[in-house]
């Protein structure tokens, strides 16, 4: 069995899901931006809702909550900072994901 996915296609699906997961829950689910579980306030299904999605948000977000609480202390970061740590840092993840997946298909890691 063999990856047909070539790597630059890969990464840029995964940072394109990326982006539409974090403002899914963001909007969907009325969560702040650097919440990585539920918040009070919401309704139970919701909140359901964000308990189950909190794993996933902690690897998308959870290293980059230092580098998104630095650039909050200036009131006029532009909004590409932002995109630009979390295409570099998603970048990195589905690289070393990428190269797991190969190994993992071509019978080397078992």
């Amino acid at each position: 069995m063999r990856m047909n996915t070539s790597r630059t296609k890969f990464v840029l699906l995964f940072v394109i899901f990326a982006f539409a997961f974090i403002y899914g829950t963001v909007f969907l689910l009325d969560q702040p931006a650097e919440s990585l579980l539920g918040t009070d306030s919401q309704t139970g299904w919701k909140h359901a809702i964000s308990t189950i999605l909190s794993p996933i948000k902690i690897i998308l977000m959870g290293p980059l909550l230092p580098a998104i609480t630095f650039l909050h202390q200036d009131p006029d970061t532009p909004p590409p900072f932002f995109l630009a740590t979390f295409v570099l840092y998603w970048s990195v993840l589905v690289l070393i994901l990428h190269s797991l997946l190969g190994r993992i298909y071509k019978g080397r890691l078992t």
